[in-house]
């Protein structure tokens, strides 16, 4: 029998956790032993109005299963004050669960500003808010998790989702860099990318098939990845349904040019075949992965 996965002994922040995905991870937390702060600053799905209730229902909840749990009601935007609640209530800080969103869905050419900066400060700035006043912390004691919500509409792009999507795509990319970082300290940082029924997707998925999507069955997947015993670090992965899976960038072998003889607009069109087949493609895990085919590239032609 497997060694069973416990948090006994940490302490972990989930954000917007008073309803949807955020309450399924505060509650399986709790279950594995876990120290919850339950965040919610209990505003509606487009990110409008404040309310104590969402928060303080889920940590009635978690005690009445026999759980520990704090209540906090700052927006993500106030992270600092988040992470000192956590200090102050349980005298550490293990994991933290960016998991706050918003929705503002319009077309790009009817979105105005306050829809994006809205959708922007709660999601990037709220997340990074947290995540930066949690960061020294973890530092200090030479251990942490770090979860960050990312989404398929940034993956792969969602009609009416350009705030959305940037948002979310931008939120891998400070998962890649912050576990560069944090390695050498045993912060270990990934991202998902969660499909479940929550009040942010209700209308936008089928009936029959929303029903299906638990909130629930993505919270292992995250419970998991913020274990001890989980060492995956900079990694995103989409989930939902029961179904899990890791993604990863892929890149076409691309076609080479020669740099001091010079080429055109119509050399680009001639290759255009070879630059975008993925016959024999690679799979960049870094930088200077990336960058090996253009100094192969060099080399041939010096």
């Amino acid at each position: 029998m497997s060694e069973t996965i416990r948090f006994d002994d940490k302490v972990v922040i989930v954000t917007g956790a008073g309803g949807g995905l955020g309450r399924a991870h505060a509650l399986l937390f709790a279950r594995h032993g876990a120290r919850v702060v339950v965040n919610d600053l209990g505003g509606s799905a487009q990110g409008e109005g404040a309310s104590r209730s969402a928060a303080d229902q889920v940590v009635e909840e978690i005690r009445q299963a026999g759980g520990t749990a704090v209540a906090n009601h700052d927006s993500v935007t106030d992270g600092g004050k988040i992470v000192q609640q956590a200090l102050d209530s349980f005298g550490r800080l293990d994991v933290v669960v960016n998991n706050a969103g918003i929705l503002r869905d319009k077309s790009f050419h009817k979105m105005d500003e306050a829809d994006w900066d809205s959708v922007y400060r709660v999601h990037v700035e709220g997340a990074y808010k947290v995540t930066r006043a949690a960061w020294p912390y973890m530092r200090e004691q030479g251990y942490g998790r770090v979860i960050f919500t990312s989404s398929t509409s940034g993956i792969y792009g969602n009609f009416g989702q350009a705030n959305y999507g940037m948002a979310k795509l931008g939120l891998y990319g400070l998962t890649r860099t912050l576990a560069l970082e944090g390695r050498k300290s045993n912060i270990l940082v990934n991202a998902i990318a969660p499909t479940g029924a929550t009040r942010m997707t209700e209308g936008l998925i089928p009936p029959q098939i929303f029903e299906q999507l638990k909130p629930e069955l993505v919270s292992p997947l995250v419970v998991y990845l913020a274990s001890e015993r989980c060492q995956e670090t900079a990694g995103l992965f989409e989930v939902g349904g029961g179904w899990m899976g890791k993604v990863r960038w892929e890149r076409s072998r691309g076609a080479g040019f020669d740099p001091a003889a010079g080429f055109d607009v119509e050399d680009v069109a001639v290759r255009w075949g070879d630059i975008c087949s993925f016959d024999n493609a690679t799979h960049p895990t870094d930088n200077m992965q990336a960058l090996q085919e253009m100094m192969a590239n060099l080399q041939k032609h010096r």
